[in-house]
């Protein structure tokens, strides 16, 4: 088969791939522009993609035969571009590490240890045991809220639970309460989950029915005290109502990882954001990392061999979207 890298997202997951397929195939490395005719006739014979965005108007093959998004979103791939006999998959395995960065950033709020350094370095023991300044709290005694219960949600409530937290479940199908999960909520009832946890973690990713969702109302509802990560998809949160709450303070902060501004061909350092979100201290801003490990990689990059392996004999391909 004919195999294209494109981008160079899709190239992260290339070196050493011929040594997790079965046989040999043509592997094509092809830049995200496509203006130049011999790389558009190379991404037109392709039998399979591996990419990251797809529009109409790129050479893409009638026969195509999967394009395989080297990640879990697929929202840079319009459907309508898509030859009618393509699949279309995605893949997983950044759970582990999206997991870790929450429970970094949730832990960082209740142990101050950069706080501390800095304090001891000038002689200032605030935080020693046995004085009344010092006290803090502990994760173990707060309560997650979890929007999304898919692979991350899953992934994060056992995390969760291993500090002895308390687990709140938001997600569009049923899910049953168990050893990991306390209380559930449908998407209907997004309001009381808001308000129901110190701190809530947005995993979904961004479609037609999840955009905006959580919008002025729901932020209203959350806690006072309560913090907001978003490790999902930006526009998930809408733009507006969230700096709007974050700059009158009415929510305790936000750790935002999944942004509204990407950089792009005309722009290749633009802040993250429309409005000025890195004008606000309590905001943690981090540049969509939280799933960014060379364990994902390595994942990522087994999963996408497997899809060639099974494209390949003919059997069925995970991940299947479309």
């Amino acid at each position: 088969m004919k195999i294209v890298f494109h981008g160079a997202n899709a190239m992260t997951f290339r070196e050493g791939l011929e040594n997790l397929l079965d046989q040999p195939h043509e592997i094509i490395e092809l830049p995200d522009d496509l203006s130049a005719e011999p790389a558009r006739a190379l991404y037109s014979a392709a039998d399979m993609i591996i990419g990251v965005r797809l529009s109409l108007g790129m050479p893409v093959s009638p026969h195509l035969k999967l394009y395989q998004v080297p990640g879990a979103g697929y929202d840079g791939i319009d459907p309508v571009a898509l030859p009618a006999g393509a699949a279309l998959c995605n893949c997983f395995g950044h759970e582990n590490a999206i997991a870790e960065y929450v429970m970094a950033a949730l832990l960082a709020r209740h142990v101050p240890l950069d706080d501390a350094d800095r304090r001891l370095r000038s002689g200032d023991w605030k935080y020693w045991a046995g004085g009344s300044e010092g006290l803090r709290t502990e994760l173990g005694e707060t309560r997650i809220g979890i929007l999304g219960y898919g692979h991350i949600g899953k992934t994060l409530a056992l995390r969760a639970k291993a500090f002895g937290m308390g687990v709140i479940v938001a997600n569009r199908s049923p899910v049953s309460v168990s050893e990991l999960v306390d209380e559930t909520y449908s998407l209907n009832d997004l309001s009381v989950f808001m308000g129901s946890a110190d701190a809530i973690v947005n995993t979904l990713p961004l479609t037609d029915q999840t955009r905006g969702l959580i919008g002025e109302a729901e932020l209203t509802a959350m806690r006072p005290d309560a913090l907001i990560l978003n490790v999902g998809r930006g526009a998930v949160i809408d733009e507006l109502a969230l700096y709007n709450t974050l700059k009158t303070r009415r929510i305790g902060g936000a750790v935002i990882d999944t942004w509204y501004v990407y950089p792009n061909a005309d722009n290749t350092i633009p802040l993250p954001a429309g409005l000025p979100f890195h004008e606000l201290d309590n905001v943690v801003m981090t540049p969509h990392m939280s799933g960014w490990t060379f364990g994902t990689i390595r994942r990522r990059r087994q999963a996408i061999a497997d899809n060639i392996n099974r494209l390949a004999s003919g059997e069925d391909l995970r991940n299947r979207v479309r």
